[in-house]
C-alpha cells in the first residue's frame, strides 16, 4: 500500500520523505527514473557493465548529498541526477584516456584550415598535434562554454539534451556554443596553430 502511495508522489515529496528517514522513498525515486538515467548513460558509454557501474555511482552520490543535507534543487531532481551522471561519464572517459576524437561538423568546422588531400603519416601526425593543441585551448574556455562544447563535440549530444542536463534553455546552450567557437577561433589565430599548413 505504501509503495502505491509513494508512486503517486512528486520527486520533491519523495526527496523530503527520504531525508526524513523513509528509505522506501529513495527506492521509489530510483525505480521511477532508472530507465531514463540508465539509457542516457548507456547511450554515451555503450558498455552495459560500465553503464551499470556509473548508474550505481550516480545514486551513491545522490544518497551522500541527500544525507549531508546539501540538496537544494527545488523540484528539479531528475535534471540534477542527470548532471551527476553526465559528470561521472566525463570522469570515466578522462580516467580511461578514451576521450573520443574531435569530429568536426558542418556548423563549426574548426579543421577548415587543414588541407589533407593526401593522407599520410606526416599529415596524420599534424592532425594529431592539432587535436592536442585544440584540446589544450578548450581547457582555457570559460566553464559554461567548455561544458557545452565537450557535450556537443565529444559526447555528440543534441542541444535539447545539453539544455536539459545543464538546466538552461536551448537558446542559452546554443549561445554558449557559439561563443565557445568564436573564442576558439581567436585562440587558434593568437597561437598560430598550423597556420603554415
Amino acid at each position: 500500500m505504501q509503495s502505491f502511495y509513494l508512486n503517486q508522489q512528486t520527486d520533491a515529496y519523495l526527496v523530503s520523505e527520504y531525508i526524513s528517514g523513509n528509505e522506501k522513498s529513495l527506492e521509489t525515486l530510483i525505480y521511477k527514473h532508472k530507465s531514463k538515467i540508465y539509457n542516457f548513460i548507456f547511450s554515451k558509454i555503450l558498455d552495459r557493465d560500465i553503464a551499470e557501474d556509473i548508474f550505481q555511482e550516480t545514486f551513491i552520490k545522490v544518497i551522500k548529498t541527500l544525507k549531508n543535507g546539501v540538496y537544494n534543487e527545488e523540484g528539479k531532481f531528475l535534471s540534477w541526477v542527470m548532471r551527476i551522471s553526465h559528470n561521472l561519464i566525463i570522469d570515466y572517459f578522462r580516467k580511461s584516456n578514451r576521450m573520443p576524437k574531435f569530429e568536426a561538423s558542418d556548423d563549426y568546422d574548426v579543421f577548415q584550415f587543414i588541407t589533407d588531400n593526401s593522407p599520410n603519416v606526416e599529415n596524420n601526425l599534424i592532425k594529431d598535434q592539432v587535436v592536442n593543441d585544440l584540446q589544450n585551448l578548450i581547457t582555457e574556455l570559460p566553464e559554461d562554454q567548455k561544458e557545452v562544447l565537450n557535450m556537443r563535440l565529444y559526447r555528440d549530444m543534441s542541444f535539447k539534451e545539453i539544455a536539459e542536463i545543464t538546466g538552461v534553455s536551448i537558446n542559452t546552450a546554443l549561445g554558449r556554443m557559439r561563443y565557445a567557437i568564436i573564442n576558439l577561433r581567436k585562440m587558434i589565430e593568437e597561437n598560430q596553430i598550423l597556420l603554415t599548413y
